[in-house]
């Protein structure tokens, strides 16, 4: 190929690049226009209201080896954990006695083993049971997650799973 046949095809391949790029941008804009403008909210925290401060955050802190965080209120009234990726678990006082709460609304936290977590509640002497509430008892889930259920010192029920997604 001489000179002037290659100076022909860089010019051609100039315009063809030029073409495709001005094809490709309504393209790239409309597809653009079905992504999502705005992102989805994101869990900050989540809030229980206890009757006695100092054993909710010493239940939370043990059971589930939470690490307490800094709390901005310096009130005597919070406990501040963090949870990981989820957020932050606020414990706050006030509550005036231990409530009724229905299983159904409870929080989840998940563990590497639900057998080694279940001898730590053994040994803590905490009693859990299964979803139908079986004393001493694992649910199976049909996806072969194992989860049991128990209640903090107000009564509030906790699952715990050995879910790893």
């Amino acid at each position: 190929m001489n000179n002037k046949e290659q100076k022909h095809l860089s010019i051609k391949m100039l315009a063809l690049v030029v073409l495709l790029g001005m094809t490709l941008s309504p393209f790239q804009k409309a597809m653009a226009q079905t992504e999502k403008k705005n992102s989805a909210a994101v869990l900050n925290h989540i809030a229980v209201y206890v009757a006695d401060l100092k054993v909710a955050t010493d239940f939370y802190k043990h059971v589930f080896d939470l690490e307490i965080i800094p709390e901005p209120f310096h009130d005597g009234r919070h406990t501040w954990f963090s949870i990981g990726p989820a957020g932050h678990l606020h414990i706050i006082s006030g509550a005036k006695a231990a409530a009724v709460h229905d299983k159904n609304e409870h929080l989840c936290f998940s563990v590497a083993s639900i057998d080694e977590f279940i001898a730590k509640l053994k040994a803590m002497k905490i009693d859990f049971e299964n979803w139908a509430g079986e004393k001493q008892a694992v649910t199976n889930r049909a996806d072969r997650v194992k989860q049991i259920y128990f209640k903090d010192p107000d009564g509030h029920w906790l699952e715990v799973n050995d879910d790893h997604k």
